[in-house]
């Protein structure tokens, strides 16, 4: 509890005021603080005692409580008197404007460019201790039991932020539990040897706060500094040298990267329920910015999100409170690991909820299938078509859909494995590792098919932005290649890159092969020819899988409408994703 005292205010001559005129104003600096929060709390008791409390931002994650502004004579007497009566630590020093950045306390204030202040006197003898300019007292600044003393008045918070910034140094190995054992002890010892303090297995307050400083090194260049959004609902640390706003997107504030590090962070704010959360949830795995990789965890009212790949690493925070639904995005590069949780640890910490949800009606004109929000959905490299030939969901398909991909799916979700691969055929035999329930499968014809004799192909011809399979109608010109091969057949039919893989069936229902890609032995081929491998080559495949392909008596033509269901039954997007 800081000591009252009684200040009287006196006037000064007239020569002092305008000396102090010409002079730059300076500061008195008693705390400094890692959190945002701690250091407003700081702030909130010492204003109660003292006039000219401010707060600043001093970058690298730190927040200063500074007295002031004063005439450098001024702060010189105030800073004497204040040590001499205790209200202000023995190691408060003259600060200068340019230390300092955004304001934090008093809330609203903005007194940097402001001129200096008449400074409080006390009527009580002043200390006549020499002011020095340097806040870094020497190792000897507290006995260990001036030091230990010092210790007992710090938070548990207070207490783990030490150990965590032990454990990043390298010195200790336990749990953060705030409790200063043997363990803890060791690892300051270490700690203080290894920076040429006096081993005492105590830290004293300056140790304590270079050991901090130290731990926040890391976030120096980042410009962390509290943002406001207003029409977010929510307040929080942003590295403001990194990303800067750039628009809204219901239910999103988008701040987009301006220098060098590729970073995103978005403020998510909307109004609704657990049904809602559960939704954006659903949603947020669908984009871009959130790789496959990486945890999930979803409960009752809150969820987090971390993707990872090669490029980058995303992580969600989001809550539901009072039926807002807030939190925030981070997309940061790979690699650079320490930085990026350091980062996260601080605006989480930081992050506060105000009034207000960004509106429904907060979004730009732009609409289009692959975005959500501003935000590209996750897109597959290539997608192709393939077809169903048992009832468990095997699925045949071109080998160029799984041609160096990271992860394969059919149906846009379910994953599958390759189980073969013939690429002297170009086919692939797919196993989805979850059962699929098939509309309906491939029946391989087992009668001879005519020359000029009508056929079907079956495929998501534009990779499935229509969702589902479309027809496509031609006739059987040859049932060899160009070169005679066996293996082929040559059709008169106009496909796109997205029908290939997926089956040819003749009048009758039966499947005759797979369509072919576009180019066969390194030549484009003319419009309207396109070449399908031969049934025969497909069930030599699928026994190579260990399966029996199913087979039928196709001789009479059916239906077409009976004809389509069954192609689009069968046929299945099929899709290669990095």
């Amino acid at each position: 509890m800081l000591k009252r005292i009684v200040l009287a205010w006196v006037v000064l001559l007239a020569s002092v005021v305008a000396a102090s005129a010409q002079e730059d104003p300076v500061w008195i600096q008693i705390e400094a603080q890692p959190n945002l929060n701690a250091a407003t709390e700081r702030a909130r008791v010492y204003a109660a005692e003292l006039p000219d409390v401010n707060g600043f931002s001093l970058g690298g994650g730190w927040y200063g409580i500074a007295l002031g502004p004063y005439a450098r004579s001024d702060a010189e007497q105030v800073l004497r008197v204040y040590r001499s009566e205790g209200v202000i630590p023995r190691d408060s020093f003259i600060a200068f404007t340019s230390s300092f950045r955004q304001q934090f306390w008093p809330i609203g204030a903005n007194v940097l460019n402001r001129g200096v202040v008449e400074p409080p006197v006390p009527t009580e003898p002043e200390d006549t201790t020499p002011v020095v300019d340097t806040p870094a007292p020497p190792p000897s600044d507290e006995t260990p039991a001036q030091a230990q003393r010092s210790e007992r008045q710090l938070s548990r918070s207070e207490r783990e932020d030490l150990q965590i910034a032990l454990q990043w140094a390298g010195t200790y190995e336990g749990g953060i539990d705030g409790a200063f054992g043997r363990g803890t002890r060791n690892a300051m010892a270490q700690w203080q040897e290894q920076k040429g303090f006096d081993v005492t297995g105590i830290l004293t307050t300056q140790q304590r706060v270079v050991l901090l400083q130290d731990y926040n090194s890391v976030l120096d260049g980042l410009g962390l500094e509290v943002v406001r959004d207003e029409t977010a609902g929510i307040e929080m640390l942003m590295p403001t040298d990194v990303v800067a706003f750039d628009k809204y997107e219901y239910p999103f504030a988008h701040y987009t990267g301006t220098g060098d590090i590729e970073a995103t962070v978005l403020l998510i704010s909307q109004e609704g329920d657990q049904t809602t959360l559960f939704g954006l949830y659903d949603i947020m795995q669908t984009l871009d910015i959130v790789p496959l990789d990486g945890a999930r965890e979803r409960k009752d009212r809150s969820f987090v999100l971390v993707g990872e790949d090669a490029a980058h690493v995303s992580e969600t925070r989001v809550t539901l409170e009072d039926g807002q639904i807030k939190g925030f995005t981070v997309v940061w590069p790979a690699g650079d690991e320490e930085r990026r949780t350091r980062l996260l640890d601080e605006m989480g910490k930081s992050f506060v909820r105000t009034d207000g949800v960004i509106p429904t009606s907060a979004s730009t004109q732009e609409q289009a299938i692959d975005l959500v929000s501003g935000l590209e959905v996750r897109k597959p490299r290539l997608s192709r078509s393939g077809f169903f030939v048992d009832n468990r969901g095997t699925v045949l398909t071109t080998s160029e859909a799984v041609s160096s991909c990271t992860r394969v799916t059919v149906d846009s979700e379910t994953d599958a494995e390759v189980a073969v691969v013939d690429e002297s055929l170009g086919v692939a035999v797919l196993k989805p590792t979850s059962t699929l329930a098939p509309l309906a499968i491939a029946r391989f014809s087992d009668t001879q098919p005519r020359l000029q004799s009508e056929v079907a192909a079956a495929g998501f011809s534009f990779e499935g932005v229509l969702g589902a399979p479309s027809m496509t109608f031609g006739t059987l010109s040859d049932l060899r290649g160009l070169d005679g091969e066996p293996n082929l057949s040559r059709l008169a039919l106009n496909t796109l890159p997205g029908d290939v893989g997926g089956p040819v069936l003749d009048a009758g229902g039966g499947v005759l092969g797979m369509l072919l890609p576009d180019e066969q032995g390194g030549r484009a081929l003319p419009k309207g020819v396109r070449f399908a491998l031969d049934r025969a080559a497909l069930q030599g495949v699928l026994a190579e899988a260990g399966l029996a392909a199913a087979s039928t008596d196709s001789g009479t033509p059916i239906d077409p409408v009976d004809l389509s269901a069954a192609a689009t039954g069968m046929t299945v997007l099929v899709s290669c994703w990095d």
